[in-house]
C-alpha cells in the first residue's frame, strides 16, 4: 500500500477567474503508518484529501498522484454524510461486496458495529436516534465495511466534547492497528497531532510549508505559520489570566493569493522580500534550517 502525491495542483473555473485551492502539495503515506495533515479551514486539506481518492468534479489536476491502496474516508460531520432516512444497518451493508449474501452482511454489520463499541440494535437505529460520537463510530463501522488499506481521518472529531474526541480517536488508532491501516489524519489542532500521528505536513493556503517527523516538528518548528500554530494550542501550565494566543488575519481565498509567500501579510517576520513574485524560499525557514 501506498500512496505518492507531488505537486498536486488542484483548480478550478469560477466565472471567468481561476480559483486554485490546492497550488502545491507533496506527501507520502506507507504501509501501516500515520500522517497528519495540518492547517486552517481554508487550506485546502479537505481538498487534498478528496483529490487522493479520486472524489473531485469539474476541476483541472496536474501533478503526479499514485495511489495503490483501497481508500475510505471519514468525514468531519457525520449527520450530513449519514442518510437520514435509511438505518445505519442498511447503510453499513452498501460498502459491502454485492455478492456477500444478506446473512453474511447482517454477520458482520453486527461484528463491525461490535468492533467499534456500539451495540447490534444501533443496526436498527437512525442517525437522529444516535448522539454525534455514535454516529460518528457508525462512520467509521461503514469505512471499515470496504476493508481499507488507508483510513482518511477528515477532522473527524469537530462539534464532539472532549471526551468523546479521545474515544473516538482511540477507536480508529485501535482500529487501525489491528487491521494494519495506514491512517491520513486531517486536522487544525496539533495537540492532536502530537499523539496520534508519526509524520506531519503543515499546510498553508494550497501549500505545505513544513513536513517532518511530528516530534521533529513539535519541538523545533522552522516555519513562522507552524510556530503560529504551536502557540496557540491553549497551556495547562499558563496561568489562568493568560490571553490565548492567535495567528492575526484569516487565511485569503484562493483566487486572492497574496503575491510571494501566501502568509508573509500575517508573518510578524515578514520582510520586503516576502511579498515580491520572485520568492522561493522563506527567510525564516532558510535561516533556521529545513529537516
Amino acid at each position: 500500500m501506498t500512496v505518492e502525491v507531488e505537486h498536486l495542483r488542484v483548480a478550478f473555473r469560477l466565472g471567468g477567474r481561476l480559483s486554485v485551492p490546492v497550488r502545491d502539495v507533496s506527501l507520502h503515506v506507507g504501509e501501516n503508518s500515520r500522517v497528519a495533515l495540518v492547517g486552517e479551514s481554508g487550506c485546502g486539506k479537505s481538498l487534498t484529501a478528496m483529490a487522493i481518492g479520486g472524489l473531485v468534479d469539474r476541476a483541472e489536476i496536474s501533478g503526479k498522484l499514485v495511489v495503490d491502496a483501497r481508500i475510505a474516508y471519514v468525514f468531519q460531520n457525520p449527520m450530513q454524510s449519514l442518510n437520514p432516512v435509511m438505518r445505519i444497518g442498511g447503510q453499513i451493508e452498501e460498502a459491502f461486496p454485492r455478492t456477500l449474501s444478506r446473512r453474511s452482511k447482517g454477520l458482520e454489520t453486527a461484528r463491525l458495529l461490535a468492533a467499534v463499541g456500539l451495540p447490534i440494535d444501533t443496526a436498527r437505529k437512525y442517525p437522529c436516534q444516535m448522539s454525534g460520537g455514535q454516529q460518528q463510530r457508525a462512520m467509521i463501522a461503514m469505512a471499515l465495511a470496504a476493508d481499507p488499506e488507508l483510513l482518511i481521518a477528515d477532522e473527524p472529531t469537530t462539534a464532539l466534547d472532549v471526551t468523546t474526541q479521545k474515544d473516538v480517536l482511540d477507536l480508529v488508532e485501535r482500529v487501525a492497528g489491528e487491521r494494519g491501516m495506514s491512517v491520513l489524519f486531517i486536522t487544525h489542532n496539533l495537540a492532536l497531532v502530537s499523539r496520534y500521528s508519526a509524520f506531519v505536513n503543515v499546510m498553508y493556503a494550497g501549500e505545505i510549508v513544513e513536513a517532518g517527523k511530528t516530534d521533529a516538528v513539535l519541538a523545533n518548528p522552522r516555519h513562522p505559520y507552524t510556530r503560529g500554530l504551536i502557540a496557540a494550542v491553549p497551556r495547562f501550565d499558563a496561568p489562568k489570566d493568560a490571553p490565548l494566543q492567535d495567528i492575526d488575519g484569516t487565511v485569503p481565498a484562493p483566487t486572492d493569493w497574496p503575491a510571494g509567500c501566501a502568509f508573509h501579510p500575517r508573518c510578524r517576520y515578514a520582510r520586503p522580500s516576502c511579498s515580491l513574485p520572485s520568492f522561493t524560499r522563506c527567510p525564516e525557514v532558510e535561516e533556521n534550517g529545513q529537516p
